[in-house]
């Protein structure tokens, strides 16, 4: 089944959701309001792309949590495996599950990949900046890690 265009673009809503973190305790978007939400889709726990992105996070966490925001990741993978990766890298924000790529869809970060002459469809790295009031501010589509955390730290 093809995913859906996405509707998120630049100063619409985000849409709220309730996934499970690595914990598998509900967190919900609305619980940020007030703060600014760095939102970053990746593929894949533990991949060699995902993980330095994901330590990039970490390392600058008091500068993003300086300037009011918190971070969300999002990928596929389980509870276990969100766990398993925030215990070998000492992540020190959420990481949501989304097995079934509902969100992932909604945010039009799902789509065609071809790797080794294989298609598939999976998580396109994508970051997105939500403000206090729930609307996005910024929107980083087909991320390269190197340097992407500088560009959204320039946005918060």
């Amino acid at each position: 089944m093809l995913p859906k265009k996405a509707t998120i673009s630049i100063g619409s809503k985000a849409p709220d959701f309730v996934l499970k973190d690595h914990e598998g305790r509900l967190v919900k978007l609305s619980e940020f309001r007030g703060k600014k939400v760095i939102l970053f889709f990746y593929v894949r726990d533990d991949t060699p792309g995902c993980t330095r992105e994901s330590c990039n996070f970490r390392d600058r966490m008091e500068n993003i949590r300086s300037k009011n925001a918190v971070v969300l990741g999002v990928s596929p993978d389980s509870v276990e495996s969100h766990k398993r990766f925030v215990e070998k890298y000492h992540l020190t924000f959420p990481l949501l599950v989304d097995e079934d790529a509902v969100l992932a869809k909604k945010f039009g970060v799902w789509g065609k990949k071809n790797m080794y002459g294989r298609t598939f469809y999976g998580i396109i790295r994508s970051t997105f900046v939500i403000n206090e009031e729930g609307r996005v501010e910024k929107e980083f589509r087909h991320v390269r890690v190197d340097g992407h955390l500088d560009r959204v730290f320039q946005e918060i």
